[in-house]
């Protein structure tokens, strides 16, 4: 399910208390703008780290406790979306019985169930006849609250999901939802109108029928009119289509494997939004929370209280610019849980997938340098906030400047370095980095920021212990900035350890040691 970055949400990555923005907290300290020549003094060559919220794996027990609270709209920060909400309870559902099976199974049951819901999430009045074609059915009611506002609403939701099949399924080449059977009345993939937005929900899809390994059919609900009463942030035709969008690849999840790592049905979820709905720009919401602004959270993690694995859709819109869209289905196909699958976590999957391409470590590595220009790295970079390095100071001729940062796994800390006074070809700024041992994957990158725009781009050798430099040109009348980017590779983890990292795993490399010398020289 999409879900809308909060202003509270905002406040607190920017000075909360669980994290820290990536600014540095000493006194005198201050982040600067990498189109800036003039990075700011530093008192502390330390970057802020904070410690990282991880989710621990949920009993059955607790799983009915989360899915009824999200339900009912009474949702607390540290609760997953719906469609996570509802795929944890039925994975779940298993342990439990009695009274709590039975609520369990009226959560999870369709609209259609009717009055004897007792959770109150079900239709209360006879369905009118669906709309359907070859492959969907749109199902209704012709009264009370749940009621679409016209005939028209209901047929503009079949043909805006069939489009979405189109695009999803033919066009991009992933795997049409799983048929369902019978239910619904046939084996189209069935979706229901309801009124969704009184609980703050817009949307959600729920698997409901294991097929075989760990793929399952599925079927979906929609608000039935997204009323700008309740969805101010958009039109109702805007608000269908990205939902619609986002939760009908959840869907087609269900049938590559159900119990795919949490981040990346999100973050893939939220980059289909961008395929179906690119002028909406609702997946924008989240860059407070994306690696380009919050450089130093893990790629994989995701957090019941704040969005990063939403944000994170801006890593699969940088592979799918710089190799082409296929190679998010190619990802899927590894992680898919069927014999002809790869059958691989979300960063096994990716491994695989970038093995040709220079590596996950190299990949990531120049996707966090580039994230401090995003108009050179995404199609609609230009419109995007400059980030912020972690921070940066002028340097003169002679002079040189330390920072050191502890950096988290699949996570980067950038510094700039801005020259004055130092015209000419002979000047140099020569770059040294300490970082961890090879075998934990630590990468650097330097780009100087020419003045007439363009970049060059360096990756540092780094030797078996982690330690290498670089001369580049820091000639003041050509040389903007220099940019230092150091990142943490590691994709080392002990998996099954009930965490929200990728394979539930716990990071053997996390806040590894770094540090960055710069200084003038000719």
């Amino acid at each position: 399910m999409r879900r809308i970055l909060t202003t509270a949400v905002a406040i607190a990555l920017m000075g909360g208390a669980a994290l820290s923005a990536p600014a540095v907290a000493a006194e005198g300290q201050r982040t600067i703008d990498p189109r800036t020549a003039d990075p700011s003094p530093s008192t502390s060559g330390a970057a802020p780290q904070a410690a990282l919220p991880e989710v621990a794996d949920i009993a059955g027990a607790d799983a009915l406790t989360t899915a009824r609270r999200v339900l009912s709209g009474k949702a607390r920060a540290s609760d997953p979306s719906v469609t996570l909400a509802l795929r944890d309870l039925w994975a779940k559902k298993s342990e439990l019985s009695g009274r709590d099976l039975a609520q369990a199974e009226d959560l999870l049951a369709r609209p259609t169930d009717g009055a004897g819901d007792s959770q109150g999430f079900g239709y209360t009045v006879p369905e009118a006849a669906p709309v359907c074609n070859t492959r969907l059915c749109l199902h209704y009611v012709p009264t009370t609250a749940d009621a679409p506002p016209s005939l028209d609403w209901v047929n503009q939701n079949l043909a805006v999901m069939d489009s979405i099949w189109s695009t999803e399924v033919d066009q991009l080449g992933y795997r049409a939802p799983l048929s369902d059977g019978a239910k619904g009345g046939g084996p189209q993939l069935d979706v229901y109108l309801k009124d969704l937005g009184g609980q703050g929900i817009y949307g959600y899809c729920a698997p409901e029928t294991r097929v075989k390994n760990r793929t399952a059919s599925g079927y979906c609900v929609l608000d039935n009119d997204f009323s700008q009463a309740q969805f101010p942030n958009a039109t109702p035709v805007d608000n269908l289509l990205v939902t619609a969008g986002h939760e009908f690849f959840h869907a087609i999840q269900f049938g590559y494997d159900y119990n795919e790592d949490r981040w990346m049905m999100e973050s893939t979820a939220t980059w289909m939004e961008e395929r179906v709905a690119t002028h909406v720009n609702d997946n924008r919401q989240y860059f407070e929370t994306s690696p380009i602004y919050a450089p130093y959270v893990p790629l994989d993690l995701f957090s019941s209280q704040y969005t990063f694995q939403y944000g994170s859709w801006v890593w699969w819109e940088y592979l799918s610019t710089k190799y082409g869209k296929k190679i998010v289905k190619q990802a899927w196909d590894q992680a898919g849980s069927l014999k002809k699958d790869g059958g691989k976590n979300s960063i096994e999957a990716l491994q695989k997938v970038l093995k040709k391409k220079g590596g996950l470590t190299k990949t990531f590595a120049k996707f966090a340098a580039g994230n401090l220009t995003p108009a050179a790295n995404y199609p609609e970079g230009a419109e995007y906030e400059f980030p912020q390095f972690a921070n940066g100071k002028v340097l003169k001729k002679g002079k040189s400047k330390r920072y050191s940062a502890k950096v988290y796994h699949l996570a980067s800390a950038s510094y700039g370095f801005a020259p004055k006074n130092s015209k000419g070809k002979k000047w140099k700024l020569a770059v040294t980095v300490n970082g961890p041992v090879k075998r934990t994957s630590p990468a650097a990158v330097v780009v100087v920021h020419l003045k007439n725009g363009k970049r060059q781009v360096k990756l540092v050798k780094l030797n078996n212990n982690g330690d290498g430099r670089m001369r580049v040109s820091f000639d003041s009348k050509k040389v903007l900035v220099v940019s230092v980017t150091l990142v943490n590779g590691s994709t080392r983890y002990q998996c099954n350890r009930g965490t929200g990292y990728a394979c539930q795993g716990k990071p053997l490399d996390d806040k590894a040691r770094f540090s960055v010398t710069a200084r003038v020289t000719k």
